[in-house]
Parts: C-alpha cells; structure tokens; sequence
C-alpha cells in the first residue's frame, strides 16, 4: 500500500515539472539511517573544535509561528553584541529553535549567558511566548520560573512542593528555590572567578592531539592552527572534552558503540564514563597522578579499542586512541608487564618461533601449561593461543608470481597493488595472505609485497595495543618508507588484517611521521575495499563460480569504524547466486589480546553472545566470512565454527 503511494507522489511530482524531486527510501535499512541523521543532528553541531561550544540555556524559548521570524532575527543580533553566534535546531513549525549560542564557560561565558538569557526573556515577552516550551526547568533555567508564571503561581508550585515533599528529598533546587543560572560552582568548566575553577594539568602527550589544541572565532567560524589552543596537554584534554555527555553511548539499537557497557550495563564502561573520567584526571580533580591512578586503569580496563566511538559517537570521541596515550603515561610509570611484552613484541619474535612451532606451542601441548600460563601471564587456560607454524607465508611463496619493485612501478595503478602482508596473516594463517595474492593476480594485477630480511615489515599495532609507542612509531616508520614509493606513484596498499591495514589512516597519522604517512595513508586500502573500487571502476575482470551456501558476514569493529564494511558486501555480491548478510553485531569480544585475558574471558564471551553468535548458530549451513583474525578466533572458540577471510573465499570460487 505504502510503495503504491510511493509511486503515485513519484509520478505526480514528475507531472507537475519536478522528474526525480523524490528520493524513494523502501529498505527499512535506509530508512534508520536517515532518522540517525535527524536525532544526531544536535550533538553534529555540538562537536566543534576549540574551548566555545554550543550552550544550552534558552534553547527551550517558543513564540507564536506569526513572530517566529522576527524573534529569530532580533535574538541573532543579540548574539552577534555578545561576539557569538547561535546553532539552530528543530521545531520551526510549532514555534520552539531549540538555539545555542557558543560561549567559552572557561572566560567570560558566564557573564554572556546571563547577559544573553535576559535579553532573550525580554524578546520572549514582547512576542507572548514562553521561556520554556518544550523540555523541562532544571538548573540553567529554574530561575526563570517566577518570572515567566509570576509570584502568585510560583507561590502555588512551593506550596505544592512541601506539601508532597516536606523534607525536599526529591530533586531539590530545580523548580523552587533553584540556583543562580550562572552559578559557577555548577559549572563543568567552571570560570576563573569560580571557587574551583577548571584548570588542565601539564602533561606531554605521546600522540599528536594537536589538531583538537586550537581556539575557534564563534562567529566566523574560523579555527587557528593546529597547536596553538593553549592546551597544557598538547590537545589531549580538548579531545577528551568533545564528549558533552549526550549519552549516544548507551543505546543498544544500532552501530558498535560501546561493547563493554551493552555487557555491564555500568557508566564507567562507557564512552561517556570513560571521558568524564579522563576528563576529571587531566583536570585535577582526581588528585595529583590521577591520570595513571586507579580510577582511570577501572574506566580503561573494559574498552576493547574498537573505535565504534570514532564513529558512531556524533561529536567523535575517540577512546581507542585516548588509550593509547593512557597506556603509554601508565606503562612509563608502572611499568610493562610480562604479558606486555609477549603481545607487543609478537612480530619480533615470530619468525623465529616459527622456526621452532613444536617449542613455541607447548601451552597446548603439556598438561597444565595452560594453567600456569593463567597464573604467571594473565591468559586465560580456556582460550587456545594462535599456533605458530613453520609454513609461514614467507616460506612458502613463490617468488615468481610476485612482481618485484621495478616492474609494480612501472606497472602502474591501474594494474598493480601492493598486498601488505601482516604479522598474523604472515605467520599464523599464510592462506589468506596466498589466496590475496592469487585473486589479484587472476583480476589481472601485478602484485608485490614489501619485505624486511626475507620476512614482514610491522605496522605497529601489537605494540600500540601494549602502549609501547615509541616502537611502534619506529616500526610504523619503516613501513612507512617501504610504502612511500608505491604510494607517490598512486599504487594501492592493499591489506588483509584490518587493524593493521587500518593503522596506516589513523595512528600512523599520529605518530609523527609526517607528510610521508599522509601519502601513504590515501593509498591504504582494505582488500574489498580495492576490489570494490576497481570493480566500481569497471577495471576488474574477476571470473567466479556460484554458490548455493547462506553467507554471513562479521565486519570488524575497524572496518565498522571506516565505513569499510559495505565494499565487502558489494564484492560478496560479484559471487554468482550469493545474497550475503551482515550479521548485525558489536564487537565479537576478542578484540586483539582482550579476550584471551583470563580477567576478561567472562565479559568477552557476554559480548560475543549478545548477537554473533547467536546468529551463526542459527545458520549452521551457512559460509561465515569474518576478515578479523580475533573475530575467527572469537567464533571458533564460542561457535565452533571456522570462519574465512574474504580473499580465501574468492580464491576457492576462481573459475
């Protein structure tokens, strides 16, 4: 009935001269994500850079439709005779634009919002309309009660007020009685002249956080350069301070964020908890080395780095890489732990313990090594390690289907990648790294692989996740350098491990490492997402075989967080009769080493059965594609189920 109607506006609007005016939005899908449009609009205007942000004091004033224009106008020069300006949003047609001018609570905010507030009374009164209209009177406009109802009725809501609550228990100082508006001690960034003004504490951060350390003109909208903010943290606080608290955090509906809190249903294991706490450290209000104190390491202990914050939070905190820096700051004060070191330095040592799989794999072998391995390292006795093998990727390819450096360059971008190979998919599941490479090939590309004394050259990542960053910057570096040429020559970086390829766009870009991690970066692209670009491009001559399974599909939290989970799809969708289906999940749990923690084994579990695992149960038929070498481990050890990289997929259909 409704897609009828659908058809019948399509067709009216084509007859009154508008041909293509309506965009048709069926799937239900597309229908979500536009509605996340509209209920994210509020916090998109809230994530402005700088120390200004959007207040909310007389957001809630409504006039008359007939005055709506006018009020408008005269409340916007009221803004600009402060130096500010105001955000817009919602409900022009019953007369309430929820409005915030941006004001830097930190200076001089307080006086503007008073200034501002009894101004904007004023307008409200000369065109007979409310200071409240929609939402409730709480601390910011409490005040505002009396003089909207007058003293007669205020005396009424009092009186009211003590007969059912005598002893004023329930939320007191909000209807009768309220604060001041510009009570400072209520402040979250309390003013100079306030009894504790809010003061960042000096800390040299280990990341580059200098594109949050900037001040921003409210009214032209103009930003100063990068590092100029006057962040005693180098930027680190005012990217903590991005979270104002809007709670996007917690709902359970949509997206990734945030694993840890659907599972505890606690506030410290939210983004927003975690913020505020962060936020409460670098302001000393935890006391002295509370950044590397105890009430940060409870708040950071459950965030699996899935970076579902950085996209799904509407104003972008970013708590994967706030970790980073945490761990950095805690480890040089506490120092690495014996695990630490084992997962950090995974890539340093793995050849060699390839060479000798039957000694570097006894924890699965003896009786009881798996216990002590709890006891003194913290892993978990139920988790099975990833075993080293001798038959690494780089023993054995053939160096004869791969193109060496001169012949990639001169190949080009339109028929050359270079497949980066990384530790996991180099050491431990040579597979998929060799199915990568044979699809490639059979598209029609040349394919090269960087290396480093006959073996993988690092990203980094297993050293960021154990806040080594100083080698994972040098290890990031050297990649860096052996990408540089392919990357200035247009050729695509082409990866498989999604954490690993994906810290080229994004912790890379922190590190330092300059304009050559920038040129890099634009290159680095996820398998699917280059066979789905060349395909788009009409470059791909790929010949497949059709199957008749189910196929599932996990996306990684990181490929989540880049938006690089639709490319997947689209290439699954080149097989012949295969309707893929992304299972509509969080993250899987295992999140690189977290799951394989005996102290996290119960949570990590809880996530993966909040809605993956479930769901390949249901479908015991069905192929499971899952790029993420944890997400596999995650559904083998609670699914029973081996799950396959993409390009081992594509590679078994080749025709």
């Amino acid at each position: 009935m409704l897609l009828t109607q659908l058809q019948r506006l399509v067709e009216l609007m084509g007859d009154l001269g508008h041909p293509g005016s309506v965009v048709e939005m069926p799937d239900e899908t597309a229908q979500k994500a536009l509605w996340e449009v509209r209920k994210a609009g509020l916090n998109i205007m809230m994530s402005l850079k700088g120390d200004g942000k959007p207040v909310s004091f007389i957001e809630d004033c409504a006039v008359p439709l007939p005055h709506l224009a006018d009020y408008t106008d005269a409340l916007t020069e009221v803004f600009a005779r402060h130096g500010t300006r105001g955000t817009w949003y919602a409900h022009a047609s019953v007369g309430t634009l929820h409005v915030r001018p941006i004001l830097d609570m930190r200076t001089s905010g307080a006086q503007k919002m008073r200034a501002i507030a009894e101004e904007a009374a004023v307008l409200v009164r000369k065109y007979k309309g409310a200071f409240s209209g929609e939402h409730g009177d709480g601390l910011c406009r409490g005040e505002w009660i009396e003089w909207q109802f007058g003293p007669a009725i205020n005396q009424a809501f009092r009186a009211i007020k003590q007969q059912m609550d005598p002893a004023g228990l329930f939320n007191p100082g909000k209807i009768i009685d309220p604060p001041k508006m510009d009570d400072g001690a209520l402040f979250r960034f309390s003013p100079a002249t306030a009894p504790r003004p809010y003061k960042r504490i000096e800390l040299k951060p280990v990341l580059d956080w200098s594109a949050w350390n900037v001040n921003a003109d409210p009214v032209t909208e103009q930003t100063t350069a990068p590092g100029t903010g006057g962040d005693t943290t180098g930027g680190l606080a005012k990217a903590v301070e991005m979270c104002n608290n809007n709670g996007h955090c917690r709902k359970f509906d949509a997206g990734t964020m945030c694993p840890s809190y659907r599972v505890t249903r606690d506030e410290q294991h939210l983004t927003r908890g975690r913020a505020n706490t962060l936020r409460l450290a670098l302001s000393g209000q935890l006391g002295p080395d509370a950044f590397t104190g105890d009430a940060v390491r409870e708040a950071m202990d459950l965030c699996v780095s899935c970076k579902g914050c950085k996209r799904d939070c509407p104003t972008g905190v970013d708590m994967a890489r706030m970790k980073v820096e945490w761990l950095a700051h805690d480890r040089q004060r506490h120092g690495h732990t014996l695990k630490d070191h084992l997962i950090g330095r995974l890539p340093d040592y793995a050849a060699w313990a390839s060479r000798l799989p039957w000694l570097a794999n006894l924890r699965e072998a003896l009786p009881g090594a798996r216990a002590l391995s709890e006891k003194w390292l913290g892993l978990s006795a139920k988790r099975a390690l990833p075993r080293f093998r001798s038959d690494t990727f780089w023993r054995t390819r053939d160096e004869a289907q791969f193109a060496t450096r001169e012949q990639t360059l001169a190949a080009g971008p339109a028929k050359a990648a270079v497949l980066f190979v990384d530790t996991f998919n180099g050491h431990f599941e040579g597979e998929n790294a060799h199915a990568a490479a044979k699809v490639l090939k059979a598209a029609g590309y040349a394919v090269h692989t960087v290396t480093k004394g006959g073996g993988h050259v690092c990203c980094g990542r297993t050293y960021l996740s154990a806040g080594m960053v100083d080698e994972a910057r040098t290890k990031a570096a050297e990649l860096v350098d052996a990408l540089l040429p392919f990357a200035q020559a247009g050729i695509a970086i082409v990866g498989l491990e999604p954490s690993c390829l994906l810290t080229l766009r994004d912790e890379a870009l922190a590190l330092g490492l300059g304009e050559r991690a920038e040129v890099v970066s634009k290159q680095a692209l996820l398998f699917e997402e280059f066979l789905a670009r060349e395909a788009k491009a009409g470059r791909l001559a790929l010949k497949l075989e059709a199957i008749d399974r189910p196929l599932l599909l996990h996306g990684h939290c990181h490929q989540k967080a880049f938006g690089a989970v639709s490319p997947i799809l689209d290439v699954l969708e080149l097989i012949p009769g295969a309707k893929p289906q992304l299972i509509e999940s969080s993250c899987c749990g295992m999140a690189g080493s977290f799951g394989y923690e005996a102290k996290h084994h119960t949570v990590s579990m809880q996530m993966a059965e909040a809605a993956l695992l479930p769901a390949i149960r249901q479908q015991p038929d069905a192929i499971v594609v899952a790029d993420g070498t944890s997400c596999r481990h995650q559904i083998a050890d609670g699914a029973q189920r081996q799950a396959i990289h993409a390009a081992t997929l594509l590679a078994s259909l080749l025709a």
